[in-house]
């Protein structure tokens, strides 16, 4: 679980809400993947980009819950930032691997409520970042 880049921390746990800060696409190596969607980036970098922040954010959840991802009960949402042009219009392919992993991972207890929003720029030219919501044991 990557240690946060700024001055908070990289979740929070309230009653039973597990609350994941943003993830960014960095791989176990330290690497992020780093660019714009539609300009430097393929829609295929996005998804790649999308999938190492989910894989980050159960990284950060398993930490929270003591090595233990079976205390997730549920996802209730997500929310995927991409760093897009103006005329990029595929947010949610870019996020859809995300919400296939946790589905993947929790089964029917992964679906979620989701926005994919584009932004002009993330923080260190992340190419993605999502945070997510989930509810614990």
């Amino acid at each position: 679980a990557p240690d946060p880049v700024g001055a908070y921390v990289a979740f929070k746990k309230v009653d039973k809400l597990l609350f994941i800060s943003g993830q960014l696409p960095i791989d176990i190596g330290g690497k992020m993947i780093k660019g714009k969607i539609g300009k430097n980036l393929t829609l295929e970098d996005g998804q790649k980009a999308a999938k190492l922040c989910i894989l980050n954010i159960l990284a950060q959840a398993k930490k929270a819950l003591d090595g233990n991802l079976n205390k997730v009960k549920n996802c209730i949402k997500i929310t995927g930032y991409v760093n897009s042009t103006d005329n990029f219009f595929d947010q949610p392919k870019i996020i859809n691997p995300a919400s296939e992993t946790l589905s993947s991972v929790f089964g029917n207890n992964g679906k979620h409520a989701r926005a994919a929003v584009s932004t002009n720029s993330l923080p260190l030219g992340a190419a993605v970042e999502i945070d997510a919501i989930f509810e614990v044991e």
